[in-house]
């Protein structure tokens, strides 16, 4: 008997036809058997022609996290409506995120500071990182807030309500047609029972696409843009909230007590939660056919949970069992290849590969997202070009490829099965040893050019062997990538200084101008890692 159906009386009943439906789902997508959508057309016929008056400023196809960027423009005096397949509504299930991103929000008078702290389900410290054979390290205030997204999405829904936006709940996102004036979507309703159901058609100035990984509308465009579906890289993540743990006030940022298996370096990942203990075990891999589907991979989590949190499985309830992938491409952030059309969050690959993405790289540039929008919409500044500035190349986070790829192993390249747990350990060591601002930023996912030299140096005097190992692991032509991007961060560096100090002289320029210079501002800014807070 697996320890799945061992266990399987003390999970929700819903777990094993899930766990189901998200293998047959990973099994095609390891295949490549993917069907890629034309949801999105701009033939000639229509192009010809032009759509005339508009029903709204902005269209959000997808609310749980394009709630955030339709709140923060509705504010701003723009007509918007958000078009949600499902019931516009939380999870429960925390989201944690570190306290000085959280400002973004009263930043954005999104909330209040009383709304804010409410949205605060748990916090905790210190937090831990170790790998096998290594020394722990223990930080303080880094992803150690626990913000409850059932509150947090409702209130922010209310005020998108209050400040006159619309929300179409239920409702399926089937088309898109691009005119050179603006945009019409077709959808659907869940709750009307035809057969075939109408057609509702919006039209407004400007799509965001924000459904995510596997947006229909992204496909499409990463089709088009590069040829074909398949990621650089996955991340494989299962696990749960349960009831039932000891009570321990830290978390684990990334531990390992595990050598390489199956090819897998196994990660995990610990929170308090305000009804149990949130635990993921986590993975770097390719999407070839023979890596392990999720029930494999949760047998293993099952089997090494109860050495990880020193309980038996017999003990815990588990309040919630969770498994998903998250792909990564090397050719990021998705550059969208229409007009009016724009990717946001998850869909944009906007997040770096060692990240799951989500609700932590949504917040980081919703500041920089909402001001750019706000500002192409006041100029009508909507084409490709323009709307491609918005989303630009970020050398720190193209960067952190090496780290990814070093931290996974190939479906058939031999290594020592110490050898992730020994590099990651030579790394943090050599990184708390330079001081925190150099091991706060890369704990944040932000890598900035002088702490990553300084690491790197570091790294090669502690074990100048290793680095040779590192570089036969991922293969020169990776290297060499990485040392264009690398360069390019440095470049950023640079860039990003000068265009602190000529930033006030935007005023003095032309409207578009203005436009651009700001959008290449940011992207220095962000690419560099200088919009780090601490």
């Amino acid at each position: 008997m697996s320890l799945l159906e061992t266990v399987r009386s003390q999970m929700p009943p819903e777990i094993p036809a899930q766990l189901e439906r998200m293998d047959a789902f990973w099994h095609k997508y390891r295949q490549f058997d993917q069907e890629i959508p034309q949801v999105v057309d701009t033939s000639q016929s229509r192009s010809q022609n032009k759509l005339g008056d508009h029903d709204f400023d902005v269209i959000v196809c997808g609310g749980t996290l394009g709630i955030f960027i339709a709140c923060a423009l509705q504010q701003l005096g723009w007509d918007v409506v958000i078009i949600e397949q499902g019931a516009l509504r939380g999870r429960v299930q925390e989201w944690n995120i570190s306290r000085q991103e959280l400002e973004i929000f009263l930043e954005l008078d999104l909330l209040t500071e009383m709304e804010l702290e409410t949205a605060i389900a748990t916090i905790y410290n210190p937090a831990r990182v170790g790998f096998e054979g290594g020394k722990d390290l223990w930080v303080r205030d880094v992803l150690n807030i626990g913000v409850d997204p059932v509150y947090l999405l409702e209130t922010l829904k209310q005020k998108f309500l209050a400040a006159g936006g619309k929300l179409l709940e239920q409702t399926i996102f089937k088309k898109a047609i691009a005119y050179p004036d603006g945009i019409a979507v077709e959808v659907t309703h869940k709750n009307d029972n035809a057969v075939n159901p109408p057609i509702e058609r919006l039209t407004g100035r400007l799509l965001l696409d924000v459904m995510g990984h596997f947006s229909p509308i992204a496909k499409q465009a990463r089709s088009q843009v590069q040829g074909n579906l398949k990621p650089d890289g996955v991340c494989m993540v299962v696990g749960s909230c349960a009831k039932g743990m000891s009570e321990k006030p830290y978390g684990d940022l990334i531990y390992s007590f595990t050598p390489i298996q199956n090819q897998c370096q196994y990660f995990w990942e610990a929170f308090p939660a305000k009804d149990g203990r949130t635990t993921y075990m986590f993975t770097y891999v390719d999407a070839e056919p023979q890596r392990p589907n999720f029930a494999q991979l949760m047998e293993d989590y099952l089997f090494w949970l109860p050495k990880y949190q020193e309980i038996e499985l017999h003990q815990l309830k588990f309040e919630r069992v969770l498994f998903g992938f998250f792909p990564s491409y090397k050719q990021n952030p998705l550059q969208t290849p229409w007009d009016r059309i724009l990717q946001v969050g998850d869909s944009s690959g906007m997040q770096s590969p060692l990240s799951f993405g989500g609700f932590g790289a949504m917040v980081r540039h919703l500041p920089r997202l909402t001001d750019g929008i706000n500002a192409a919409l006041h100029g009508d500044w909507l084409s490709k070009q323009d709307l491609r500035s918005l989303q630009p190349y970020q050398p720190n986070l193209s960067v952190t490829w090496l780290f990814q790829k070093s931290m996974s192993v190939a479906v058939n390249q031999k290594v020592q099965s110490d050898r992730i747990n020994y590099l990651l350990a030579v790394t943090f060591m050599a990184m708390e040893k330079l001081g925190d601002r150099v091991l706060y930023p890369f704990l944040q996912d932000v890598v900035q050019f002088v702490p990553l030299a300084q690491t790197m140096l570091a790294m090669s005097i502690a074990d100048p062997v290793l680095v040779l190992k590192i570089i036969q692991q991922v293969g020169i032509g990776t290297l060499a990538n990485w040392l264009k991007h690398y360069l390019n961060l440095g470049a950023y560096s640079f860039l990003n200084q000068l265009g602190q100090t000529i930033e006030p002289a935007i005023a003095n320029l032309l409207p578009e101008q203005q436009y651009q210079l700001q959008r290449q501002i940011d992207a220095w800014k962000y690419g560099s890692g200088g919009d780090y807070k601490r």
